[in-house]
């Protein structure tokens, strides 16, 4: 059987709103968009007032927005209008900066923000990040780590994750992470794992912060060789600076959403291989 994906979510011909105020960036953005995805229509805007009368005219499936606007506004007033429109779905509001890692860590973004997206990674990884939430696409072959020690909410995220044609491997403990991950770098496993996916708070002695720690320090491995993402429930600004700080290459805020889940997961998946295959950094 094919695996699901979550077009159903958005319409059919997804309404894209691009908010930067450089012409030639909207420009190469909605280029790169509408080869992958021609039924897409991009909405590009220079300022937040344009952005406001983008909303006016009608809904949006998906948001991207640079956090300087020299057009008028900031990113971060573009997802708030975005959140305050009348008749607007909640739907991805993305912010797009080379400062995306330095606003996360400090906490800076507001809850208006969905995500965050690194310019560095160049236009090209934004377009497949973008075509994630517009029309998620299988990694074929990818296995995920999943470490969470409660079974119900393990079973509900495990089917979320198969339902996107990803394997998963999950465990009550680090410590038995740790036993897989090991017995994979000794070539004495039948699992390869591309992904780790850990909830923060676990029964044991360790905990998702020594998960990140371990596998970024004792086993070598970079964010691109293995990425980890790190699922919390923690408000607590300083606790999740330490773990992206740490080595995790994002976190999924609880309760867990399911599109922004795969997305999250499928981008880092996409991007360790376009490092290339087993990569370190």
């Amino acid at each position: 059987m094919p695996p699901q994906d979550l077009r159903h979510l958005i319409s059919e011909a997804p309404r894209v709103m691009v908010v930067d105020g450089s012409k030639m960036v909207r420009k190469l953005i909605a280029d790169v968009l509408k080869r992958d995805l021609p039924q897409v229509e991009v909405v590009g805007c220079a300022s937040l007032a344009e952005a406001r009368k983008a909303l006016a005219d009608g809904p949006v499936d998906l948001v991207t927005t640079a956090l300087s606007l020299k057009g008028g506004g900031t990113g971060l007033e573009v997802a708030r209008a975005v959140r305050e429109a009348a008749g607007q779905a909640y739907v991805p509001v993305i912010v797009v900066s080379g400062e995306a890692q330095a606003h996360l860590e400090e906490r800076r973004f507001t809850e208006f923000v969905t995500d965050y997206f690194d310019k560095a990674l160049g236009h090209e990884a934004l377009a497949a990040f973008i075509h994630g939430y517009v029309a998620p696409e299988a990694v074929p072959g990818a296995t995920v780590l999943y470490v969470e020690d409660s079974r119900v909410v393990a079973e509900t995220t495990k089917r979320m994750l198969e339902r996107h044609d990803l394997k998963v491997v999950h465990v009550l403990r680090a410590e038995d992470a740790f036993a897989l991950l090991t017995a994979e770098s000794l070539g004495m496993s039948t699992h390869q794992f591309d992904v780790v996916l850990t909830d923060v708070t676990l029964k044991g002695e360790l905990s998702g912060v020594d998960i990140v720690q371990r596998v970024r320090v004792d086993f070598g491995y970079g964010k691109r060789r293995l990425p980890i993402l790190v699922m919390t429930g923690d408000s607590n600004r300083d606790n999740q600076a330490e773990l992206l700080q740490s080595g995790a290459n994002d976190l999924v805020l609880k309760p867990i959403e399911e599109r922004l889940l795969v997305t999250k997961v499928l981008f880092q998946l996409r991007l360790a291989r376009m490092a290339g295959p087993r990569e370190d950094g």
